[in-house]
């Protein structure tokens, strides 16, 4: 029997109370907690174990937490529910950290869920750019004559131009704006690597990100992106004002959101000259084939660029 194994059922001698998930969990937050995690992040292990205890609708004991029982959740998720792999690994993922740390790290259960319980293959999401037509229908479909149409714009702007993700750009504070030396200051402590970085602004978001931040001086709050009420934006809410722009702006099938931002953004810095080194730092990430799938080009652009830069162009010195 395994030592961690023993303290459990000393335990329940000693108390006659079965050890339950709920508590496990408990637990295992405090020390992930302790691990320095974002707060993005501690939010998605609350939220999706949360998602876990709704499918199931009670608490488990130790003994009760077997394979089969997440394995059934997997299939829920994915013909009951009919979500996508993408969406149901999200959840797969936090879950599973979890159960292999309550069998390898503390011995609360017998069963290695884990080696089973892993995230489901899938294909690739391949997020599909916005065209540079869609961007300025994009940025036209704004009303710049209100305050909510002007944050939009200004959020637009701000995301193609940095290609910061939408949990960092609630996140950024006035302090952390640069107009000097052009560029922002993402804390490591609001990103999701935990490394913090500067991502550039050209000279056209770095005019409208100055005007809007000198209209909410009055709000006198520390961030950037304020509502109507002078109080930090969500990230739903951001998500929300894209999905409107771009119902305005007639872009109806393509999803319209700060990853497509994110997504358009880097292509767009690929097919104007920019190298894919640079594009990975201001995107911030550690692994060269991340940024492969920001710069995914479309039929069309392989064509363009083979038309411009083939072989046999230098052959033949045209």
């Amino acid at each position: 029997m395994r030592k961690g194994t023993v303290r459990r059922y000393k335990r329940e001698a000693n108390t006659g109370v079965p050890l339950l998930m709920s508590e496990m969990f408990a637990e295992f937050m405090l020390i992930k907690k302790g691990e320095g995690l974002s707060k993005r992040t501690i939010e998605e292990h609350y939220k999706n174990f949360d998602y876990l205890g709704r499918y199931l609708e009670r608490d488990l004991t130790a003994d009760e937490m077997t394979t089969p029982i997440f394995m059934d959740w997997i299939t829920y998720m994915l013909e009951e529910k009919d979500y996508a792999p993408m969406t149901a690994n999200i959840r797969i993922r936090t879950v599973r950290t979890f159960l292999r740390y309550a069998y390898e790290e503390k011995g609360w259960i017998d069963d290695p869920i884990h080696r089973r319980f892993k995230p489901i293959k899938a294909p690739i999401d391949v997020v599909e750019a916005l065209t540079s037509d869609e961007m300025r229908r994009l940025i036209g479909a704004t009303n710049d004559n209100t305050y909510t149409g002007f944050r939009t714009n200004v959020a637009i702007y701000v995301m193609l131009d940095t290609m910061m993700r939408v949990c960092e750009l609630v996140d950024v504070k006035r302090q952390n704006v640069d107009f000097k030396a052009m560029h922002i200051r993402l804390e490591a402590a609001d990103t999701k690597s935990r490394v913090g970085r500067f991502v550039p602004i050209s000279n056209r978001t770095a005019k409208l990100l100055n005007e809007y931040m000198k209209e909410t001086e009055d709000f006198d709050n520390e961030y950037v992106f304020l509502t109507y009420e002078g109080e930090p934006m969500s990230e739903a809410t951001m998500r929300d004002n894209l999905r409107v722009a771009g119902q305005v702006a007639r872009i109806t099938d393509k999803r319209v959101s700060p990853h497509t931002l994110r997504h358009t953004g880097a292509l767009f810095y690929i097919l104007n000259g920019g190298d894919p080194f640079s594009l990975q730092k201001i995107l911030g990430h550690s692994h060269m084939n991340m940024v492969r799938r920001y710069v995914q080009m479309t039929n069309m652009d392989v064509q363009n660029q083979h038309s411009a830069y083939s072989p046999l162009n230098y052959v033949f010195k045209k």
